[in-house]
């Protein structure tokens, strides 16, 4: 599989589909402040290990995501195609932004463990309003990602390779996470997102790799295609 690039890229697309919105969807699971306090100057108090744990988790979902976006755009190169080269890069920046974020829950425990959880939040408010922050990885990226991801989804679905309800499911799940406050409803909401994306992750896993590499524009006679080639270094 690893000397085969249509193989490989089709696996670990599919795998990536599945991995990335599962482990967002755990994080949200084991968060002490999915069930507590949602402060991180509190909760990584309240059980520093598993806030650890999902601070990780999160950073690592954003990331798979970021690269699970890529394997998305692959199945639109022949319908979509502006629509998701905009779309989806617009996504993975958005997702990379988000990763970075996850570098202030350190702070805010540090601040947790020597100031009243009022001052803490007082504190990291002072930081995070700081117009580098806002505008560096803020804003407009967390909606790019969290927005922009179901958007993209409904330009797969227009290609045919994803059922009506994948976007519709992902748009509900990350669109409800960023209007409500961070809770145990969460879990349902990253939860409703990974059963979308799982989806497509395991219909890609399914295909053949002629499947695959159909997807691939045809191939203008005398010139090297992505398709030819591919059918020459099986």
């Amino acid at each position: 599989m690893f000397k085969d690039s249509a193989d490989f890229r089709r696996v670990a697309s599919g795998t990536l589909l599945i991995v990335a919105p599962l482990l967002q969807a755990i994080a949200a699971v084991v968060d002490p402040g999915t069930w507590g306090d949602e402060r991180e100057a509190v909760s990584y108090g309240d059980n520093p290990v598993l806030a650890q744990v999902q601070s990780v988790m999160y950073h690592w979902s954003y990331l798979l995501m970021a690269l699970a976006v890529l394997g998305l755009l692959h199945v639109m190169r022949r319908r979509a195609v502006v629509f998701g080269h905009v779309t989806g890069t617009l996504t993975v920046l958005g997702y990379v932004n988000l990763s970075g974020l996850l570098m202030i829950d350190p702070v805010e425990w540090w601040l947790g463990q020597r100031n009243p959880p009022e001052r803490a939040q007082q504190i990291l408010d002072e930081m995070l309003n700081l117009p580098g922050v806002v505008f560096g990885f803020q804003l407009p990226w967390l909606f790019l990602a969290l927005f922009g991801l179901p958007i993209l989804l409904v330009g797969v679905w227009r290609t045919g390779f994803a059922h009506w309800w994948v976007p519709l499911v992902a748009g509900l799940g990350y669109g409800t996470s960023l209007l409500i406050p961070y809770g145990p409803v969460i879990v349902v909401t990253w939860g409703a997102g990974a059963v979308a994306l799982s989806s497509l992750g395991v219909r890609m896993l399914q295909m053949s790799r002629q499947e695959w590499i159909s997807y691939y524009p045809t191939a203008v006679p005398g010139r090297t295609t992505p398709d030819s080639y591919a059918n020459t270094t099986a």
